[in-house]
């Protein structure tokens, strides 16, 4: 049996029989305003992050929605467009859409505001969306793309990349790994399906967006999320996983680079009200600014004494300069 037909008999078992420990449910659920979510959505939220964020979703955005769990994350996309079909979800598991379909009618009961008829659900892999060119204002995944060996996950990045408009926003929160875990997990494929196998270290991560063509990545969280020991696990030694949650924005490629957002910022403190580099960026005296790695490279090359750059903090919430 393949990976891949393993992934989707796992996530066949978790529509029909919820599993609350089959990945990572221990994350916040959104506290908005007439928004109640179903029990049983949170119990089949086989996520390791969010990927809705308020600020990707004005403006009635169309958005897609791939490896739909339980629908949680779907209704809250739909908690912001409130149209027809303004929110598509795919799964090639048929269990798990017709338990999504099931789920959104206790929805219905439980939110006045929410109709199952925001929702699309559409069968589908993603590796060959059912989705148009350039359609989408919001594509997300959530724990479903670091299961992909690397031609896999090159093919789902770039269907992403293929259905977001210009300026479309790939959402997306995956666990990642400094180690390279496929040198020190013995094979099971089982692991791969609950999306701890082959996790990549964030360096070859967002290399994978830049090189589909994303001109702007931004590392919006960072955070622990699990142990694998070689008691519980096939590994022969310790390994710390975390997961990360990232936006990839189909902006055009600067020609110097793409801007990739790690949550450095820059702090100008010398003698003047601000400081000017002539390139777009306008320090205020000792105000913080939000700057991609790139810049904050180009602004420490300056060797000035009153410019301070920050490390990495693995946490952007907009705002920056590039």
């Amino acid at each position: 049996m393949s990976y891949l037909e393993t992934t989707k008999d796992v996530y066949k078992q978790a529509a029909l029989t919820p599993d609350v420990g089959l990945c990572c449910t221990t994350n916040p659920i959104w506290e908005l305003p007439g928004l109640k979510i179903p029990k049983i959505m949170q119990e089949m939220n086989y996520g390791c992050g969010s990927t809705v964020h308020a600020r990707d979703l004005v403006n009635n955005p169309k958005t897609l929605y791939v490896g739909v769990g339980g629908g949680m994350e779907l209704l809250q996309f739909a908690y912001f467009s409130r149209q027809k079909n303004a929110v598509v979800g795919i799964d090639v598991v048929d269990e798990m859409l017709e338990a999504s379909r099931k789920n959104f009618q206790e929805a219905e009961e439980m939110n006045s505001w929410f109709k199952s008829e925001f929702v699309d659900l559409k069968k589908g892999d993603a590796l060959n969306l059912p989705v148009e060119d350039n359609s989408i204002d919001v594509a997300a995944q959530n724990c479903l793309f670091n299961i992909f060996k690397t031609e896999e996950l090159k093919k789902a990045i770039a269907e992403m990349y293929r259905v977001l408009k210009p300026h479309g926003r790939l959402v997306m929160s995956d666990p990642i790994c400094e180690q390279k875990m496929n040198d020190t997990l013995r094979n099971d494929e089982r692991l791969r399906a609950l999306c701890l196998s082959g996790s990549l270290p964030l360096n070859e991560y967002v290399k994978m967006l830049t090189d589909a063509g994303f001109g702007t990545i931004e590392i919006r969280a960072k955070k622990p999320y699990r142990i694998l020991d070689p008691k519980n696990y096939p590994t022969e030694e310790l390994i710390y996983i975390e997961s990360i949650e990232v936006a990839a924005i189909k902006d055009p490629m600067p020609e110097d680079g793409p801007c990739i957002f790690t949550g450095k910022a820059a702090i100008y403190y010398g003698a003047e009200d601000f400081f000017d580099d002539k390139k777009g960026h306008i320090l205020l005296k000792n105000q913080p600014l939000a700057v991609c790695d790139k810049t904050a490279a180009a602004l420490a090359s300056l060797n000035r004494e009153d410019i301070f750059i920050s490390e990495s903090t693995y946490h952007y919430d907009g705002g920056g300069c590039c």
